[in-house]
């Protein structure tokens, strides 16, 4: 299998749905992408293709912490997506990999995520408590993680994180 990841074209659009309804139990997360598209917030959209077929997606748009005038530039990471039947074949580690450089590169100070506490603190995300902030949503602390892309970027930093306005409908 030759897997290659690349940045999201118009032309994927469909496929990118096809990917999110397949690896999640309802269509949510689909039109979650499609919403937070259409919307018109900047994203980094990013696809795993094998063999010129879409398999993975992951996806990361701005998210605000509250109160704080610093400037910050936070990214959200979600969400993440592989297909059933090449998941556990290191995909999704290659998109987050992928998705965390491409944020890099582009200046921003930090990712947050809500996921399994097993799967991303390989990436270098920690529980964001550590730093004081937490999420708008009423999660347990150690699902909520945040990976710092500059160096004590969130020092002295604390709050809420606010996602985009789409994510209320999940």
């Amino acid at each position: 299998m030759t897997m290659a990841i690349r940045k999201e074209q118009d032309s994927d659009k469909e496929s990118i749905w096809k990917v999110n309804a397949e690896a999640f139990e309802t269509e949510a997360e689909a039109n979650l992408v499609n919403a937070l598209r259409d919307s018109g917030t900047p994203f980094i959209s990013l696809l795993a293709e094998a063999d010129e077929e879409i398999v993975g997606h992951i996806l990361f748009t701005p998210v605000e912490l509250t109160g704080d005038n610093s400037g910050l530039t936070l990214m959200g990471l979600a969400p993440m997506a592989v297909r059933p039947g090449f998941q556990r074949k290191g995909i999704g580690s290659q998109l987050v990999r992928a998705g965390v450089e491409n944020c890099s590169i582009q200046g921003y100070d930090a990712i947050v995520v809500l996921g399994h506490p097993e799967y991303y603190p390989k990436f270098g995300f920690v529980p964001s408590v550590k730093y004081g902030i937490k999420s708008e949503y009423d999660v347990p602390d150690e699902v909520f993680m945040v990976l710092e892309l500059k160096e004590n970027v969130l020092k002295g930093k604390s709050g809420i994180i606010r996602f985009h306005a789409a994510f209320g409908d999940l």
